[in-house]
């Protein structure tokens, strides 16, 4: 239900572009962002910094969008969330030795400091180039080929790289395994 929920104002994006264009759409992902950060607040009695962050740069960069007339402010969204997210990431380890995805994941899941040291620099690389890539679909193809890149491109490098983790740390934990199981 949470990741339905994550997704709920890109989905809405996309059919209100579909229907009524980018600028239509556009506000529709401000007031679904709004909606989305309220049912947290009202659900959960609290709201993820990351919720916070996203909506922060779809007000900024949507509110531009919708003010100038011009959809280059919104193609540059996800880009800027994306490097924010890679950059908290990797300001963590270096400027404050702390990882962050261990943070939010530890209770979840228990691994050795350089897997998790592993899967936090493949993150803020993931993020680093989903950033890139962004772009590049954004301003070397037409709008309609990026609002389909940003929901069904977008989701599914997601899910490749989830999956892609989750074989590395399978791995990881079976190598792990037979490694100490090999110890008198």
């Amino acid at each position: 239900m949470k990741l339905l929920l994550d997704f709920f104002p890109i989905v809405l994006f996309f059919v209100a572009y579909k229907v009524w264009g980018i600028y239509v759409a556009t506000a529709v992902a401000i007031v679904a962002t709004v909606a989305q950060i309220a049912w947290f607040r009202y659900a959960q009695g609290k709201v993820e910094p990351m919720q916070w962050l996203s909506l922060g740069i779809i007000v900024v960069f949507g509110g531009a969008t919708i003010l100038a007339q011009d959809e280059t402010f919104i193609k540059w969204k996800p880009t800027v969330l994306y490097w924010l997210m890679g950059g908290a990431l990797a300001a963590g380890l270096l400027f404050f030795r702390k990882n962050l995805l261990k943070s939010l994941m530890g209770s979840q899941l228990e691994l050795p400091d350089a897997a998790w040291r592993a899967m936090n620099w493949s993150w803020v690389t993931f993020f680093a180039v989903m950033g890139v890539l962004n772009l590049w679909v954004a301003f070397t193809f037409d709008t309609d080929t990026w609002v389909n890149f940003k929901l069904f491109g977008g989701l599914g490098l997601m899910a490749l790289f989830v999956v892609g983790q989750a074989i590395y740390l399978g791995r990881y934990m079976k190598d792990a395994k037979e490694a100490g199981a090999g110890e008198p």
